[in-house]
Parts: C-alpha cells; structure tokens; sequence
C-alpha cells in the first residue's frame, strides 16, 4: 500500500462552516465541490474532511449516530461522490474522519446496549459496575470536566464516555468486537471510494478488567 499520506500536506475542513452552496446557512459537500478549484491552487495533496454523518451534534459532529450516511444538511452521498470525483480530478487525495473510537448516545448500537445486560450489543461499550458505594468505578474525568462515567438504570452500570455524556466509547481491546466494528456493511459503504483515506481519531485502548483510578495532580501554575 502506497503511504502517500507521509508528509503530505492536506487542507481540513469543517464542513458545516466551509462552503454553501444552497443558501440555506449551513455549509455542504456541493459547497466543498465548489471551492476545490481553490483548494488544489493552495499546492497541497489532499483535503482532511471532518465528520459529515448524521449526528446530533453534541461533539460537533463526531458523535455519530449512523457512520454509512450523511447528514441531510450536507446532502447526500451522491453529492460526496461527486466531490471525490472532483478531487481526483484536480489530483487531490481525500481522508474522511472514520470516528469509530466512540458513537453517540443515539447511535442504534448503543440504544441496543444500554437496554440490558443480554443483547447482541452488550459487550460493544464500556460498562463498569458501580462500587460497592453506588459510586463510579473510579475517579477518571472526561475531557470537557465531570465524572467520565454515567449511569444507565436499566443495566444498573454505568458506561464510559471520554468528552461529553454523548459519545460513548467502542471497545477496541476487545478482540470480540474489533471485527465487527470493520464489519462488511461499514467497509463496504467508504471502503470502495476511498481505499485507504481514512482517519480513525482517538481510539481509546485500555482493559474494562483494570480499572484503577488516576493520579490527581495539583496545578502548578503561577497564573
């Protein structure tokens, strides 16, 4: 596989504030298409595109809720094929954000996996039993502040989320779920247009078996 992407310089875009092409106030893919002439003039390889599926967007778009769509205010996969086949006109290679380190809170999967403790997507996220207290398996912070654990009533466990409550960490250590996360349905919507251009952001690997809590540091700062 050619590693093109080695010091390669690529332009990111955020496409709900890049380009907009039906008037409407959001930016779109036919937005993006439009403005490529420009890009490919900057000199450089290729365009980073940040997350474009349906989502809630309580994580700016990286709490997806369905990673073989897009998001209706960024159109339609046709209008991304018609990007791609711009891009590569122009010479551009093209990397989408694959955020499979963690889905968001209305993501089907996890609908499945918060119902209880015996469906087909029980072991996909990271759910931790409470101390003997009720109390979070242990004392780690998320991203953005607070416990990064919330409870789910319905399991009585409370699950794993790294940033906001929304987006909910996939187990990538566990070999049970790995393959099913790369699952034909998932390669076969990206994989044929894009090959290798793909991005997967913050995976979070760690065992659910260990679980100690982190070291609290005081800030040092003279400010």
């Amino acid at each position: 596989m050619e590693e093109w992407w080695r010091g390669a310089v690529l332009y990111q875009i955020y496409p709900r504030s890049f380009a907009d092409a039906n008037g409407d106030g959001i930016g779109d893919l036919a937005g993006i298409t439009d403005k490529l002439d420009y890009v490919a003039g900057l000199g450089v390889d290729g365009i980073w595109l940040s997350p474009f599926y349906p989502s809630p967007l309580k994580d700016f778009g990286y709490d997806v809720s369905d990673y073989r769509g897009v998001a209706a205010e960024f159109g339609t996969l046709a209008d991304f094929d018609q990007l791609l086949e711009r891009a590569h006109r122009l010479g551009l290679k093209v990397i989408i954000d694959q955020v499979y380190s963690h889905t968001s809170d209305r993501h089907p999967w996890f609908q499945d996996s918060r119902s209880d403790r015996e469906n087909a997507y029980k072991d996909w996220y990271a759910w931790a039993d409470p101390k003997t207290d009720g109390s979070p398996p242990n004392n780690w912070l998320s991203v953005f502040g607070g416990s990064a654990w919330e409870w789910e009533p319905r399991r009585r466990q409370y699950y794993l989320h790294k940033d906001f409550i929304q987006p909910t960490v996939l187990c990538f250590w566990r070999k049970s779920t790995r393959p099913r996360l790369s699952a034909p349905p998932l390669r076969q919507c990206w994989r044929p247009r894009l090959g290798p251009g793909r991005r997967g952001p913050s995976a979070i690997m760690m065992s659910p078996e260990s679980l100690p809590d982190g070291v609290v540091r005081r800030n040092r700062s003279n400010c």
